[in-house]
């Protein structure tokens, strides 16, 4: 398995996931789906699909979608998301580490804030094995930017650095951009042609949004702070009041898609 997917990490984390979490602008997927020239029919992979946000996106647009995820909780909140959509899906329950070349061709792989968890260069490796000659790897994130509506992303981070975020591998990484850098990998890797997506929005959160957004991160879920999550819990919200009485919010996140093909 890769770095992560053994010890169930994401398990307790899927509806604060699936409530809080940031989803992925239509447009977004409209501008790399048109990139790739994407039609329907074409067989495209989710990797590490979590509760199949991607999934869901790209099966909308008529492609044969595989989705595959390590935790069982999330394939079944994916599987029960395209059901409510009547979207035809492929789900498997398996990690990056498990694939083989005889899975695909798929004209585009997708992972969605998933890449750090797996052995990089390793995964990056096999899918030259079974993405098609014109296909590509999305990798899919979101940052925000330092304006001032996003004053409480840095109250937010900066509790999730005292509550054990900066020990961890996955994300100790420093330097512009910290683990969401990929270039290191994709330029040792076959898919050095690449071409950054984004979109960015502005939106209304809520301070209980901004709570579950924590508790949806598999750092700092419930399961993973055990007898701290009531101290976590409390401490954010005192530090989010004390920026908005009201509770009331504005982000601003931008989207960010990075599609990687070979060279042509």
């Amino acid at each position: 398995m890769t770095v992560g997917e053994s010890s169930r990490r994401f398990q307790d984390t899927v509806a604060d996931y699936q409530a809080y979490r940031l989803d992925y602008p239509p447009r977004l997927i409209a501008r790399l789906a048109a990139l790739l020239d994407l039609k329907a029919g074409d067989a495209m992979l989710d990797l590490g699909c979590g509760p199949g946000n991607l999934a869901l996106a790209f099966a909308r647009r008529g492609l044969a979608v595989t989705a595959m995820d390590p935790e069982p909780a999330m394939l079944d909140a994916a599987r029960a998301a395209a059901a409510a959509e009547g979207l035809r899906i492929n789900f498997s329950q398996r990690g990056s580490a498990d694939l083989t070349p005889a899975d695909g061709p798929f004209r585009l792989v997708a992972i969605g804030r998933a890449f750090h968890w797996m052995d990089r260069a390793a995964t990056l490796a096999t899918l030259n094995r079974i993405v098609t000659p014109d296909g590509g790897v999305a990798l899919f994130h979101d940052a925000h930017p330092p304006v001032e509506e996003n004053a409480w992303y840095r109250v937010f981070n900066k509790l999730r650095e005292k509550y054990g975020r900066a020990g961890l591998a996955h994300v100790s990484e420093r330097g512009e951009g910290g683990h969401r850098r990929y270039e290191p990998y994709l330029f040792a890797s076959a898919f050095t042609r690449i071409d950054g997506l984004s979109v960015t929005i502005r939106h209304a959160l809520t301070e209980d949004a901004i709570v579950g957004r924590a508790f949806s991160t598999s750092i700092m879920s419930r399961n993973a702070l055990g007898a701290r999550a009531a101290a976590f819990e409390s401490e954010l919200r005192a530090a989010l009041r004390q920026l908005s009485p009201d509770g009331r919010f504005a982000e601003v996140a931008e989207l960010v898609a990075v599609l990687a093909r070979r060279p042509e």
